[in-house]
């Protein structure tokens, strides 16, 4: 089945909680902290697969998991960190926000790979605050969350020629007869549903061409199949257009698809075009064609007469197709691995204050995973977290808004109360 489109919820893994812990040991009545951190949660990455042709494999899928991060240990044992999830997808896909409507990634090249939501960080255990002068901290952090995204997935087929035309103007026959392709074919319109692809080899050389579903009027706007398909050619270097010469107007056909396509947009209009004027097995076709090739020139347009049924003219029109698509050019590719990128740029949110009916919340990744991972109960912990406030500046936006002495400040699930030193639980 062919599936060019998918919707998807990816969720990294949590980051792995910190924890609070001291040596136990025979004659060391007095040991120091030993919490290990927690390990990092997993990341969603997606990878080009060369060896795919759709978006099949992720038809029934709604929403992808990465692993968590798993909590650290006593004796400094750091918790295991969450393996990504990594998805393969083909070449040509598009990874389109869901929440801005934006395309942040264009994949085409096999092999690259790209992180869309990132795995939260690991929770730091109480070894990590450990100071000469804090022996014994009570102090941890909590693992951060991982991010979570909606995304849309479009495939546009990576091929160098689009065969355009309207219904049944043979445009498979003419596919299967240029290249290896066995698509499926009948003598009615939409036979073909989904685009097919074949490779077309001139001596050392192949072209990638795709057979895209017939187009008919208003295509463009919705009708019929043409706005789903449409998209499948805007990455072609060169459209032929596949005429039924033995149709009763096929110089209104030819202007029926040129409307489309400039009404479609994204530069199909001026895509360089060959028209393949087809089926002149038929006696009507063969004697329309000389005033059809007559009234093409006069336009400028190039034309090419084959039989893609009986295999006429097939050899001058591949010629003719690769004349017009000369090599690409090659560019080297780099010694070392391709980086990974990360597609939704900026960290952690900063801290943010802001009313919540008569209280205030306080937000922000590393003030909540401190808040929810020291130990209340010790007043170190707590003058240390007070230290936190003071010295990012949260204290000081909690008083520009108003807080005083017994309101309620609410930081991740943890509900304080504000005193003149400063909030407690």
């Amino acid at each position: 089945m062919f599936v060019d489109r998918a919707r998807i919820v990816l969720k990294a893994g949590d980051g792995g909680r910190g924890v609070i812990s001291f040596r136990r040991e025979a004659h060391v009545p007095r040991g120091g902290p030993d919490g290990g951190d927690g390990g990092r949660g997993g990341d969603v990455v997606l990878r080009v697969d060369p060896e795919l042709g759709t978006l099949a494999d992720l038809r029934f899928t709604k929403e992808i998991k990465a692993e968590p991060g798993q909590s650290g240990g006593g004796r400094n044992r750091t918790g295991r960190s969450g393996a990504d999830r990594v998805l393969a997808i083909p070449p040509g896909t598009l990874v389109i926000d869901r929440t801005t409507g934006e395309t942040v990634a264009d994949l085409v090249t096999p092999g690259d790979e790209i992180v869309l939501a990132r795995g939260g960080a690991a929770g730091k255990g109480n070894a990590r605050f450990a100071t000469s002068t804090r022996r014994a901290p009570r102090i941890a952090e909590d693992g951060g969350k991982g991010e979570r995204r909606e995304v849309d997935l479009e495939l546009k087929l990576l091929a160098d020629v689009g065969l355009a035309g309207l219904p049944n103007a043979g445009k498979s026959t003419l596919l299967a007869a240029l290249t290896s392709a066995r698509p499926k074919i009948a003598d009615y319109p939409f036979t073909t549903l989904s685009p097919n692809l074949g490779v077309a080899r001139l001596d050392d050389r192949e072209l990638v061409i795709a057979d895209i579903p017939g187009l008919i009027e208003g295509a463009s706007h919705g009708a019929g199949l043409g706005e789903e398909f449409l998209r499948h050619v805007e990455r072609t270097r060169l459209l032929v257009h596949v005429v039924d010469a033995a149709r009763p107007e096929p110089l209104e056909d030819i202007a029926t698809i040129d409307v489309e396509l400039a009404a479609y947009g994204h530069g199909l209009a001026d895509r360089p075009q060959l028209v393949a004027l087809n089926k002149i097995d038929l006696a009507e076709a063969r004697a329309a064609v000389p005033a059809l090739e007559s009234a093409l020139s006069a336009r400028g347009i190039a034309s090419v007469t084959v039989s893609a049924a009986a295999r006429e003219g097939v050899g001058d029109l591949l010629r003719e197709i690769f004349d017009r698509c000369p090599p690409r050019e090659v560019t080297a590719s780099p010694s070392a691995p391709r980086e990974r990128r990360i597609a939704f740029a900026g960290g952690a949110q900063d801290w943010r204050v802001r009313r919540e009916g008569g209280a205030f919340r306080v937000t922000g990744d590393r003030v909540e995973r401190l808040a929810s991972g020291i130990d209340w109960e010790s007043p170190d912990a707590a003058a240390y977290f007070q230290h936190q406030l003071v010295r990012t500046g949260i204290e000081r936006e909690l008083r520009a808004q108003g807080a005083k002495e017994g309101d309620t400040v609410r930081i991740g699930s943890l509900e304080l109360e504000w005193r003149e030193r400063g909030p407690e639980t």
